[in-house]
Formats: structure tokens, sequence, C-alpha cells
């Protein structure tokens, strides 16, 4: 399970950001104009391709090594 406690750190990460996405919420202000934390929906993006791409390198990497005849 250690081998993959890195792969899972981006999902958690990302998913992380989205539920504080989610209870900060969203306002609108006297003036008019929306407040809302939407930098986190980038960030909660980019995390999960880091981990998209993280276990398909897991994947290959171990696709490899499984073809790779024993000494």
């Amino acid at each position: 399970m250690k081998k993959y406690a890195f792969n899972l750190i981006p999902f958690v990460i990302g998913l992380g950001c989205f539920i504080s996405f989610n209870i900060i919420g969203s306002k609108v202000l006297p003036n008019g104009t929306l407040d809302e934390p939407f930098f986190l929906i980038p960030i909660a993006c980019m995390f999960f391709a880091i981990g998209i791409v993280g276990v398909i390198g897991r994947l290959i990497s171990f696709y490899i090594k499984s073809k790779q005849p024993s000494k």
C-alpha cells in the first residue's frame, strides 16, 4: 500500500479543494459583485491531473516490470 500512497495524495488534496469550495460557498456583495473562492477549482483539477498521471506512470512501470524475464 505504501507504493500507492504517493499517487493517492494528489487525489485527496483535489477532493479537499472541491469540498472547501462548496463549504466556503459564494455570496453576492452589496455592490453586486460575486465573491467566491474560484481559485480552488483549477487547483483541484491540477491535483486530479497529477494523480492520474501518477497512476498511469505506475501502471506503465508495473507493465514493463512484469514483461521482463526473470533471472
